[in-house]
């Protein structure tokens, strides 16, 4: 197929908006919608420090790619990358992600569960069982994440998550009947670095595409304990309904947006824990997840 906009052979399908792209036209299209979801939220600002949390898969690899174009240039924004080894045999290689981020031009810092925590992924898995592992990691992951990223100076944490990622939250929120979860506003705290996702409103597979052509190495292995997770289930039912439905995971990220609002600076409920010394609500999280699978 022709490009729907100019002569040229297309390289993707827009089911939703009816086009046919070549790779010109969508990079321009895509990088639009990228720009537009930064802008629109105001993510980021003149003396931004921007850590993009860079996995080595195929979505943190692509919006690492995409920041170091947008703001490679200006003097007034920084950008770095960290990569967290959570301890899974096999998955995730720090020097993968380290080559990815050498390759762009962009500094990078890891850091590992078992020097943070003295446990891994995996020896959590052996106690614990994988029902739970996703749950455990996300906990662990973010609260490592947020201290390298305070003490690197980083001001706004870019994540790789896409339209689908964004829609299947919402949906699961949803299902799980977490009322909480679906109308807790968006708010900057003091002590949280504030993320931003510059591709919440592109699909996966242009995400994909975008990363297939602008860079190497990439990772497209997934986690072998994601199976396990409701994610899973909740992807193959929004994905088949939106075979039918196109515009469904549109609808799925502005119904979040519109419950949840915005609200900054609120810092109501939290303080600080007496064990770590990171901020949280009424339990420290991260403390309990380590207390749990210790005990075990």
């Amino acid at each position: 197929m022709q490009c729907s906009k100019c002569r040229r052979d297309a390289v993707v399908f827009q089911r939703y908006s009816g086009l046919h792209l070549c790779e010109h036209h969508f990079n321009r299209d895509f990088e639009a919608k990228a720009k537009r979801a930064i802008r629109e939220h105001r993510w980021v600002e003149s003396g931004d420090t921007v850590a993009v949390a860079l996995s080595g898969g195929k979505d943190s690899s692509a919006v690492l790619f995409f920041l170091r174009r947008l703001f490679g240039e200006r003097r007034d924004v920084r950008l770095m990358a960290i990569t967290v080894d959570e301890g899974i045999a096999g998955y995730r290689d720090p020097a993968r992600a380290r080559a990815i981020a050498d390759s762009i031009g962009v500094p990078w810092v890891t850091a590992s569960f078992a020097d943070e925590y003295g446990i891994t992924l995996d020896e959590i898995v052996a106690r614990k069982g994988t029902g739970l592992s996703c749950s455990y990691c996300g906990v662990l992951r973010r609260a490592l994440m947020n201290r390298i990223a305070r003490e690197h100076g980083v001001t706004k944490f870019a994540y790789g998550f896409n339209l689908d990622d964004e829609a299947q939250s919402v949906l699961m929120n949803a299902l799980r009947g977490d009322a909480d979860r679906l109308t807790r506003p968006m708010r900057e705290t003091e002590g949280m670095v504030p993320r931003i996702k510059p591709f919440m409103y592109i699909p996966e597979r242009e995400v994909a595409l975008y990363a297939f052509l602008h860079v190497e190495g990439f990772d497209l292995a997934g986690c072998p304990y994601a199976g396990d997770a409701l994610r899973g289930d909740v992807r193959g039912i929004l994905d088949d309904y939106t075979y039918r439905h196109p515009a469904t995971k549109y609808s799925l990220v502005n119904l979040g947006e519109a419950l949840r609002g915005t609200e900054k600076n609120h810092t109501e409920g939290l303080r600080v824990c007496e064990r770590c010394g990171e901020l949280c609500g009424k339990i420290c999280r991260t403390c309990q997840v380590l207390d749990e699978v210790r005990r075990s």
